[in-house]
């Protein structure tokens, strides 16, 4: 047998954030003997991903922080792709910067270069003003643009030259199951609460702050409410001061990052996503599949909103507003939304089949 294709994905870590998720779907489903992936990081610890991308024959590679500025750091990458001829194709996920990585790339004759935006905007500072001048280079160097919806593509390319890659899933690990969610329950010992929940790193998109404003309304109206947040981040901290400062620390539950978000979402009762913006949001194509009611940010592209679950709230309406929608749904009835999500074409199975045949055309070039 020969030996498998070795795709080259380029990301800062492999933590649970959503493109990591999204790349470990798509990984895990995948022919292996035909499609190897390997991962080149811009972070020296391991993280949640590691062991099972070994575990699936995946190697692991560490560079410093990518800065286009700095001259050890484009050293470090040249000198990467002088030593490992071994790869075709590259697909990058560093969003803004994928140029710099790429233009390295080509320059040591790697055949086919991706470009993946997951993102339709960035958080606002200096770091954003170099990423925005960084991004026009990208399909200088890039043979094709993957982007996870249409928003994401138009915001990072500036064309619609591009592909969506869908953010999927595998649906049956989130078809509803009131077994797991009466075990989800009895764990956290939430029986017979009412569970507003929300996955998501703590960063200044998922707009934690808001996020608990809204649930401090609810819990105002219904005292038997309790909020699951799963996740963590360098916010983290301050959320919990705020919960504490509202006297809310017997009514919050912080999961930290968790490996069975599918089981999680069982336990939920509404699903609360408030972001600033977001790609697509994975959590949200979850959530759907889910049978989740979800309450969003009209700031979230509507490419991710497959079902009847979904209500989009500006967010310039208050918290009490957003309270007031979500206790509407108190005795939701969750259905199976396993064919709706198939339908719209968000199964994983199905999509890796359609990527791994891409791969394997282009490395033939």
């Amino acid at each position: 047998m020969s030996e498998p294709i070795r795709v080259l994905q380029v990301v800062t870590y492999m933590g649970r954030g959503g493109l990591e998720t999204m790349l470990m779907n798509y990984y895990r489903n995948i022919d292996r003997d035909k499609v190897q992936f390997d991962f080149l990081t811009h972070r020296d610890e391991r993280w949640d991903y590691d062991d099972e991308i070994e575990s699936l024959g995946g190697k692991i590679y560490h560079l410093p922080k990518l800065n286009p500025f700095s001259k050890n750091y484009l050293n470090a990458l040249d000198k990467f792709f002088k030593e490992h001829k071994e790869y075709q194709i590259v697909h990058c996920h560093q969003d803004c910067l994928s140029g710099v990585v790429l233009k390295v790339a080509k320059k040591n004759g790697v055949r086919f270069t991706i470009a993946h935006s997951h993102n339709a905007n960035q958080d606002k500072n200096l770091k954003y003003l170099i990423k925005v001048f960084e991004k026009r280079k990208i399909p200088k160097y890039a043979d094709k643009l993957f982007a996870c919806g249409d928003e994401a593509g138009r915001w990072m390319f500036n064309t619609d030259d591009f592909e969506v890659l869908n953010n999927a899933i595998d649906t049956d690990l989130y078809a509803y199951n009131k077994e797991k969610a009466d075990k989800v329950k009895k764990e956290f010992g939430i029986e017979n609460k009412f569970v507003v929940g929300h996955v998501g790193r703590f960063n200044p998109q998922k707009n934690h702050e808001f996020l608990i404003d809204v649930f401090n309304e609810i819990q105002k109206v219904k005292e038997d409410s309790v909020l699951m947040l799963v996740g963590d981040g360098d916010l983290r901290p301050e959320i919990e001061k705020k919960v504490r400062d509202l006297g809310l620390s017997d009514k919050v539950i912080f999961t930290g990052v968790r490996s069975d978000v599918n089981d999680l979402m069982q336990g939920m009762d509404v699903f609360l996503f408030p972001s600033l913006y977001e790609g697509l949001g994975i959590v949200l194509i979850e959530a759907q599949a889910a049978g989740l009611k979800c309450i969003i940010s009209d700031n979230i592209p509507k490419d991710g909103v497959l079902t009847d679950d979904v209500t989009c709230i500006s967010l310039t309406q208050s918290p009490i507003v957003w309270a007031n929608e979500i206790l509407k749904y108190q005795e939701y009835k969750r259905a199976n939304n396993k064919e709706i999500i198939k339908k719209a074409n968000y199964d994983i199975k199905n999509n890796a089949k359609k990527l791994e045949q891409f791969y394997i055309e282009n490395a033939r070039g």
